[in-house]
């Protein structure tokens, strides 16, 4: 049994849990929950032991000094605890460390356990793949459950992915074994500008949890670096005419997917999140997953100083032929 010592009873908590490596393109998920953390001074309670899950040579240990005392951080996942404020309080348990190198079963039963201990009532995994997405649009965010009746409830899709999965996907089946309600949310990075950060998608994160647990996130500098970022890519792309008139074929085909729906129903969610934050007030290492369940590295460069080149990944195969939407890695 997993005893728990100093962490306070907890009100209506849901696990929010993102890793590092191939389910985080551009790292914007494990951003996203460093970002929950700091903003809300999450602590710490729990380490897993990086003895039974990493493989050192994959994953080394990291060698700091502290106060002229030598020490060394080990590769691992931590759980830490924080409390959202506001008419309807709650607690976020966060999980965020590295993708296991081995023994994902035993890995999962461990934090399963933190959650029945803690009484977590919903678990919310994040991950980023690389999808042929322009970035001047708008970041693709897909939710995604195994539980129909979840799907319904909370408008999600239900998953249908069949290829590769890390281990955001074997978290959500054993969350669905046990009986604990589970939903991925998943980011699609540009594939020819992948490298992180990417805070524009770490936000469409951001927002996309909002809206899903009826929350208001406080967001501090990450909507100017987000422009920030994507003004950075613009010039990197004007340079190139190689990669403009590649960004100007994903722009088209992005524009015309999108067309029926027009989108009155995302203005509203749009409005209503503006309106909700105006009446708040206040303030990797190797490849990463693709659409198509494949693995994709950064934009090639042929030189320190020379400009991105993409790299034309194989079409994902979806049911609609949109590689950020319903092919997510499950």
């Amino acid at each position: 049994m997993i005893e728990l010592e100093g962490v306070p009873e907890l009100i209506d908590p849901v696990m929010v849990a993102a890793f590092e490596g191939w389910n985080d393109a551009g790292d914007a998920a494990s951003t996203a929950v460093a970002h929950l953390e700091r903003e809300w001074k999450g602590e710490v309670f729990a380490a897993l032991d990086a003895e039974d899950y990493y493989d050192f040579q994959v994953n080394r240990p990291t060698v700091f000094m502290d106060g002229g005392v030598r020490k060394i951080t080990w590769p691992t996942t931590r759980l830490s605890v924080v409390r959202v404020g506001g008419e309807k309080p709650r607690d976020l348990v966060l999980v965020r460390g590295i993708e296991p190198s081995m023994r994902w079963r035993s890995f999962c039963n461990e934090l399963l356990g933190f959650a029945h201990e803690l009484g977590v009532e919903l678990v919310v995994i994040l991950g980023a793949l690389l999808g042929d997405t322009p970035h001047t649009r708008p970041v693709p965010i897909s939710g995604t459950t195994s539980d129909p009746d979840l799907a319904r409830s909370m408008d999600l899709e239900e998953t249908k992915y069949e290829g590769p999965t890390g281990i955001v996907g074997i978290l959500q089946e054993a969350c669905t074994h046990a009986g604990v309600p589970a939903v991925s949310l998943w980011a699609a990075v540009p594939h020819y500008v992948s490298q992180p950060p990417n805070p524009k998608a770490t936000l469409a994160l951001l927002n996309r949890l909002e809206d899903l647990l009826d929350l208001r996130i406080p967001l501090g500098e990450l909507p100017e670096d987000a422009r920030a970022w994507q003004v950075g890519v613009d010039q990197l792309a004007a340079e190139d005419s190689e990669v403009a008139e590649y960004v100007q074929t994903l722009e088209e085909a992005r524009d015309t997917a999108e067309l029926p729906e027009a989108s009155g129903e995302a203005i509203a969610r749009e409005f209503e999140r503006y309106l909700r934050r105006r009446d708040g007030g206040g303030p990797s290492s190797g490849g990463h997953a693709t659409a198509d369940g494949g693995e994709g590295g950064p934009y090639l460069r042929d030189g320190p100083g020379s400009r991105p080149r993409p790299s034309m990944p194989p079409k994902a195969e979806s049911d609609d032929g949109d590689a950020g939407n319903d092919s997510s890695d499950e």
